[in-house]
């Protein structure tokens, strides 16, 4: 397994943990670096001042042992320049310009380099390098040029100190930062970790709450979602969306009992007249004709009323399961025309009149031509013999008018309610559905619909469904003619 692969493999507070500590490792070795280097060079720069102010200050101490005859090739005696090396802490030594050396002062020989040789003879004034003694001893070199007195013979004067003086800081101080680089990690990484524990508590929540959900099916957990923060955020989301799901759940459960309820009746008595049917053939005793006509006349209209209950239950059962796909732009006068011919086969006692301006809209042509259809048979239903019906569509606003009883101000608000049936209506043919699948159809739609009194005052009811415009499709091109030749 790839170290990605076991990274991804982890708990997500330990990752944030894990990545917080890297983070923070990072941060502090870059840090630690930085210092160290700054110090190294702050402790270089003030090695190489104080080599180049001893140097200037050994001039007349290292001229007179010149003078003195003391300068030898080697230290013979501790006593030897112990004025000199009291006084710089450093080694002290002589070069001339045929490249050998003499040395004044110091616990060690100073190899002679050749940029040292170039000062003795003159070719350079000064230099600042690095040179190992035979002891294996790294020394830090200044070299300067020097006379005995004006005009007299050039030859230079080194001064060295052991690279050791900064070394043994720098030492002590790069074990120091990896003390404290450590330790900082060691707490970053617990620091990640309890941030994690308590940043990540309300998805623990969030997560046990799913768990809950998904083992009872109980959608009445809530999690708490104070604050404005992500966190809270999804946890409101999650409230919203079970709030919805327990919603969507009481709602089927309803329609589950009230279709049960509207079902037992055709059932019942579709039942009643089959056994009827089935006795007689099991007795031998036969039904008037006129009996059996009126039965078997029951029972075709049973079987209608529940075919169209089914029906009826399939279409709100859509659109409440799923999204009804990709809308397309239809022709809602030519849908109406459509109904409205469907309608007058219904009601041929009945007195229809239109008028349809074009209106296009978005949505499924089969679904509104059912919403007109179901406003239409209400109207057909409630219109007493003889009656009209009057349907107008203008800038949007379908219109259905018929001119019976009408619907009591307070059972207005319940129209649109599934399976809700007025008292007046309870007689009547219909499962209590139309007027759902209306409203549904409209919401889908973008629009809306709406029974209301009749404007003029006067008896009937206006059902009135609204549905916003689209754009006008171009219209279909014409086949051209290619002529006989």
């Amino acid at each position: 397994m790839s170290p990605a692969a076991r990274f991804r493999g982890l708990p997500l507070r330990s990752r944030l943990a894990l990545l917080v500590a890297v983070a923070v490792a990072l941060a502090v070795a870059a840090v630690a670096a930085v210092s160290w280097v700054m110090v190294r060079t702050q402790l270089r720069d003030q090695l190489d001042n104080s080599l180049t102010t001893a140097n200037e200050s050994a001039d007349a101490q290292v001229l007179r042992t010149i003078r003195d005859g003391a300068c030898v090739d080697r230290p013979p005696t501790p006593q030897n320049g112990q004025e000199i090396a009291g006084n710089l802490n450093a080694t002290v030594q002589i070069v001339t310009a045929d490249g050998r050396h003499c040395w004044v002062s110091g616990p060690a020989t100073l190899p002679v380099t050749a940029l040292d040789r170039q000062i003795a003879r003159g070719e350079r004034t000064s230099a600042l390098h690095d040179v190992t003694t035979a002891d294996g001893i790294e020394m830090r070199v200044y070299t300067r040029t020097a006379r005995t007195q004006p005009g007299s013979a050039v030859f230079g004067i080194t001064i060295a100190k052991p690279v050791a003086d900064i070394d043994k800081p720098l030492s002590t101080l790069a074990w120091v930062l990896l003390l404290v680089s450590g330790l900082g990690v060691v707490g970053a990484g617990a620091a990640g970790l309890w941030v994690a524990r308590t940043g990540l508590r309300p998805v623990d929540e969030l997560t046990g709450a799913v768990e809950h959900i998904a083992r009872t099916e109980d959608l009445t957990v809530r999690i708490p979602d104070e604050g404005h923060d992500e966190i809270a955020r999804l946890s409101r989301s999650f409230n919203s969306m079970t709030a919805a799901l327990a919603s969507s759940q009481e709602r089927q459960a309803q329609l589950i009992a009230d279709a049960g309820h509207e079902l037992r009746t055709p059932l019942t008595s579709l039942r009643t007249n089959i056994e009827l049917l089935a006795r007689s053939e099991q007795t031998g005793r036969a039904i008037p004709p006129e009996d059996r006509k009126e039965l078997l006349a029951s029972v075709k209209a049973q079987m209608t009323e529940l075919a169209s209950l089914i029906g009826d239950l399939q279409e709100l059962s859509r659109s409440d399961a799923a999204s009804p796909g990709p809308l397309q732009v239809v022709a809602l006068h030519e849908i109406a025309g459509a109904a409205l011919s469907r309608a007058r086969l219904r009601g041929p006692e009945l007195e229809f009149t239109s008028a349809l301006d074009p209106w296009y809209v978005r949505g499924e042509a089969a679904a509104l031509e059912r919403a007109v259809v179901n406003l239409l048979d209400n109207a057909v239903k409630f219109s007493p013999p003889g009656g009209a019906v009057e349907v107008r569509l203008r800038a949007g606003e379908l219109t259905v008018r018929d001119h019976g009883p009408g619907i009591p101000a307070e059972e207005l608000p319940h129209v649109f309610e599934r399976f809700w049936r007025s008292e007046s209506a309870r007689a009547l043919p219909g499962s209590g559905l139309g007027l759902s699948i209306v409203a549904r159809t409209a919401a889908r739609a973008g629009g809306g619909a709406e029974l209301r009194a009749a404007a003029d005052g006067g008896p009937g009811t206006e059902a009135v469904l609204r549905i916003p415009g689209a754009p006008t499709p171009p219209p279909a091109a014409e086949p051209s003619v290619v002529p006989d030749q």
